[in-house]
C-alpha cells in the first residue's frame, strides 16, 4: 500500500491557487476585526503615519521630562506660528515628490519671493497685499520654468532645480541690492503671517469644531458613496470613533492656543493650504494623474495622461508654495535679506516631506505629509532650544531622523513587493 496520500481535485486546485489579494478580505466586525486588519496591513509593510506619530509622542516625553516648558502654551503656541512657512513650502515638495522628481531650488526662491515683495512695497511703494501677490506668482512662473525645462526639453530635474538654486539666489541677491536687508513695515501684511492671532476664545474653538464637521461629514460622504458603487466601506461606528478622536484633538489644541495668545493667522492659512491641496490630490482627476505619473510615466502616457502638462504644473506649485512660505520667513525674521531661504531651508523642507511618509521613489504619499513632518523637525528644533543646544547638533540630530525615515520607506517598500502590495 503506498505512503502517498491521494488528493482530491477539490484540494489540488486549492494549492494551485495564487494567495488572496489581501486588498479584497473583508474584515471581520468588532475589535477583533479592527487587529487582525491593522495587523495585516503592518505585515504587508503599509505602516502609513504611525512612525511619525510614535516619533512625535517620543519626542513629546524626552524633552518634556528634559524641560517642564516643552509641552506649554506657550511654546507650543510658538511651534505652530514656526512650523508654517515650511510647512507651506513642504507641501508644494510632496507633490514634486509624488512625481518620483526632486526640487533643490525652493530655498532661493523663497528669497526671490521675498525680496520681490520688499523691493515693490517698501522701495517702489507698491500697495503691501499687491506686492505680497506679485511675489507668490513669481514664484509660480519660475516653478513653471523649471517644469518647462524638465518636461518639454528633457533635463533632469535635478539639474534644473539645481542651476534653479544658484541663478534665483544670484537673482535674490541683486534684487535686495546694496542694503542687503529690507524691514518688515509696522502695518504690513507680511507681518501680521505670523503676529497675529485671533484672540477670541470662540475662533479657535469655532475652528476646532467646523474641522470636526467638515472631516465627520467626509467621512460620511465617502461612505456612502462607496456603498453606492458596491464597494466596502467604513461601518457607521467607525466614522463615528474617529470624528470623536478628531473632535478631540481639535478642541485639545484649540484649548492650549487659547492659554495662549489665541489662535495664530499662520496656522489658519497653513492649515488652509493643506486642506486645498490635499483635496486637489485624492478628490480631483489632476490629483490621480500626478500619481499616475508618479508611479508610471509611460503608462501614465498612453493612458492619455498629458505627462508634459502635469510636470510643468506641479512644479509651478511647488515654486508658488515656496515663494509664499517665504513671505512667512520674512515675517517671522523681520523682513527680507539676501540670505533668505539659504543654511538649511532646503534640508528642513525636504526632510518634512520625507519624514511625513512621502515616499522618494514617487506615486505614494500625502499631502498632510507635510504638516505631520514639520511637527517632528520643529519639536525637535523647540526641544534642543530650550536646552540651549548648538545649532549643529540640531543638524545632526534632524539628519538622523530623515535617514530613519528613508529606511523606513525603503524597507515598507521591499515588504509590500514581497507581500503583492505594489
Amino acid at each position: 500500500m503506498s505512503d502517498a496520500t491521494t488528493k482530491t481535485p477539490a484540494a489540488e486546485q486549492a494549492d494551485a491557487a495564487p494567495a488572496s489579494d489581501p486588498r479584497l478580505l473583508r474584515r471581520e466586525s468588532g475589535l477583533a476585526g479592527y487587529l487582525s486588519d491593522f495587523r495585516r496591513r503592518i505585515r504587508g509593510g503599509e505602516l502609513g503615519s504611525l512612525p511619525v506619530v510614535v516619533g512625535l509622542v517620543v519626542i513629546a516625553v524626552v524633552f518634556q521630562s528634559l524641560n517642564h516648558t516643552f509641552l506649554s502654551a506657550d511654546s507650543l503656541s510658538d511651534i505652530s506660528v514656526y512650523i508654517a512657512g515650511t510647512g507651506i513650502m513642504a507641501t508644494g515638495i510632496v507633490f514634486v515628490l509624488l512625481l518620483g522628481e526632486i526640487d533643490l531650488s525652493v530655498g532661493s526662491v523663497a528669497g526671490v519671493g521675498a525680496a520681490v515683495w520688499a523691493v515693490l512695497s517698501v522701495v517702489h511703494k507698491v500697495p503691501d497685499g499687491l506686492a505680497a501677490l506679485l511675489a507668490v506668482v513669481s514664484g509660480l512662473a519660475i516653478g513653471a520654468l523649471h517644469g518647462f525645462f524638465f518636461a518639454k526639453v528633457g533635463v533632469p530635474a535635478f539639474v534644473v532645480t539645481l542651476a534653479g538654486f544658484l541663478g534665483w539666489s544670484g537673482l535674490q541677491i541683486w534684487l535686495m541690492g546694496s542694503e542687503g536687508s529690507i524691514n518688515t513695515p509696522g502695518d504690513s501684511v507680511v507681518e501680521d503671517l505670523t503676529g497675529y492671532y485671533f484672540q477670541d476664545i470662540s475662533a479657535a474653538y469655532g475652528l476646532a469644531l467646523v474641522a470636526t464637521l467638515a472631516y465627520g461629514g467626509a467621512q460620511l460622504l465617502g461612505a456612502r458613496r462607496r456603498r453606492a458603487a458596491g464597494l466596502r466601506s467604513r461601518p457607521y461606528g467607525e466614522i463615528a470613533v474617529r470624528s470623536a478622536a478628531m473632535a478631540a484633538l481639535a478642541f485639545a489644541a484649540a484649548y492650549v492656543l487659547n492659554q495662549s495668545q489665541g489662535l495664530p493667522l499662520a496656522l489658519v492659512l497653513f492649515l488652509a493650504v493643506l486642506v486645498i491641496a490635499d483635496f486637489a490630490v485624492r478628490r480631483t482627476t489632476y490629483g490621480r494623474q500626478v500619481f499616475a505619473v508618479g508611479g508610471n510615466a509611460e503608462a501614465a502616457r498612453r493612458a492619455g495622461i498629458n505627462v508634459e502638462w502635469v510636470r510643468i504644473t506641479v512644479f509651478a506649485i511647488a515654486g508658488m508654495l515656496a515663494a509664499f512660505g517665504g513671505l512667512f520667513i520674512a515675517s517671522l525674521s523681520g523682513g527680507a535679506t539676501k540670505s533668505l531661504g539659504a543654511g538649511n531651508t532646503l534640508m528642513n523642507v525636504i526632510a518634512a516631506a520625507v519624514i511625513g511618509g512621502t515616499s522618494l521613489f514617487g506615486g505614494r504619499g500625502k499631502i498632510w505629509s507635510a504638516l505631520l513632518g514639520i511637527l517632528v523637525i520643529q519639536s525637535i528644533q523647540q526641544g534642543l532650544n530650550l536646552k540651549g543646544m548648538a545649532s549643529e547638533i540640531q543638524y545632526m540630530i534632524t539628519g538622523a531622523v530623515l535617514l530613519a525615515a528613508v529606511v523606513i520607506d525603503s524597507v515598507s517598500r521591499r515588504t509590500q513587493k514581497t507581500a503583492g502590495r505594489t
